[in-house]
């Protein structure tokens, strides 16, 4: 199962990648059709979604390098169960509030399709598209927090150093 999990988390920043490479060809194609006076209809529009994609599907992969913004200060007052505690208690709660934000942004994809939403540019992409990389961005993002939440239960979570202490300003 762990290979699995650790495979999804990698195949998430792989797909994460490859929306930057995107991104880079859109931004490159928009500056050369510029400056060739030809216009590429939808370039600002793709890159938006290219760069709203890469963001939500590095979210679980970031999580779990330990590279996510964490606030240490209240945590570093606990020592032993009192520190597992509030790890436990603050793993459920962003594990819940990441689980609700994969819930609203399915039903999102869900509500444009019903709706037939698609973009007011000239482009007029049907919204679920770019929606739908999100909704499997926040969904892999909350079964990553849930992983966490589990692995620190059973006491097999390790401590990620991500070098934090190097970036003190």
């Amino acid at each position: 199962m762990r290979r699995l999990l650790n495979a999804i988390y990698a195949s998430t920043a792989a797909m994460a990648a490859l929306c930057m490479c995107g991104l880079l060809f859109m931004v490159l194609l928009s500056v050369l059709s510029r400056q060739l006076h030809v216009h590429v209809p939808g370039t600002d529009a793709y890159a938006g979604y290219l760069m709203a994609g890469a963001g939500f599907l590095a979210l679980a992969h970031t999580l779990k390098r330990g590279e996510h913004i964490r606030v240490t200060l209240v945590l570093g007052l606990f020592k032993g169960a009192a520190r597992r505690g509030m790890e436990v208690f603050s793993l459920s709660l962003a594990s819940l509030l990441a689980c609700l934000f994969a819930f609203y942004s399915c039903r999102l994809v869900w509500q444009s399709i019903e709706f037939h939403d698609i973009s007011t540019g000239n482009d007029a992409t049907p919204m679920w598209i770019p929606q739908l990389v999100m909704a499997l961005g926040t969904v892999i993002f909350a079964l990553a927090f849930v992983d966490e939440l589990v692995l620190e239960i059973l006491g097999r979570r390790t401590a990620t150093d991500s070098g934090e202490m190097l970036r003190n300003e």
